[in-house]
């Protein structure tokens, strides 16, 4: 079962889709998410949001803060500022 993954800034969504996996970096450390994954919400540093795409692209995003939730396969990405790379 694929995570539907969304990555939006303050004014925009970046990037949208079916991923394997999300890695991004959080105030405690990094997290990797996969499908099932058990609810959690973080609260993002700077740093890189990857996304591994069903086709196994990867997707690079540039975040400043904000924070990631993942609830039922979908993983939210938000943060203040953000960039694909």
């Amino acid at each position: 079962m694929p995570l539907s993954v969304s990555i939006v800034s303050a004014d925009a969504e970046l990037w949208a889709g079916e991923a394997r996996q999300v890695v991004a970096r959080t105030q405690i450390g990094q997290i990797g998410i996969l499908a099932g994954h058990q609810p959690v919400l973080g609260i993002l540093a700077e740093g890189e949001v990857r996304v591994t795409t069903l086709d196994g692209d990867v997707i690079t995003a540039k975040a400043d803060d904000g924070f990631l939730s993942v609830q039922n396969d979908v993983v939210t990405v938000v943060a203040s500022a953000a960039e694909l790379v």
